[in-house]
């Protein structure tokens, strides 16, 4: 697992379940890694831009809607919806978790 910052985020209509398409930086050794993450309920486009996330990166991508999911975004199953696991502190980008 892997920490990186989300640069880019869309809606992802095509989607069976309602999800965004994301853009995430995993740093210099990784790159940008894209994902489709069913996070709708609880965060807009907007508040998604430069958090931080933690991702699973040694998962085969899938295939969503034509779309490739490389990256698998951690998130805890809440009453809310789905809520993003993150650093307490900004971390560099591709840092692992001990």
């Amino acid at each position: 697992m892997r920490v990186g910052t989300i640069t880019h985020a869309e809606p992802f209509p095509e989607a069976r379940k309602p999800a965004y398409k994301l853009w995430v930086d995993l740093g210099d050794e990784i790159g940008f890694k894209k994902s489709s993450a069913q996070i709708t309920d609880c965060y807009t486009l907007d508040e998604l831009i430069g958090r931080q996330v933690v991702g699973v990166l040694n998962f085969p991508p899938m295939r969503v809607a034509r779309f490739k999911s490389e990256v698998l975004i951690m998130g805890a199953y809440s009453e809310q919806g789905v809520v993003l696991i993150e650093p307490q502190q900004k971390v560099k980008n591709g840092d692992r978790l001990g």
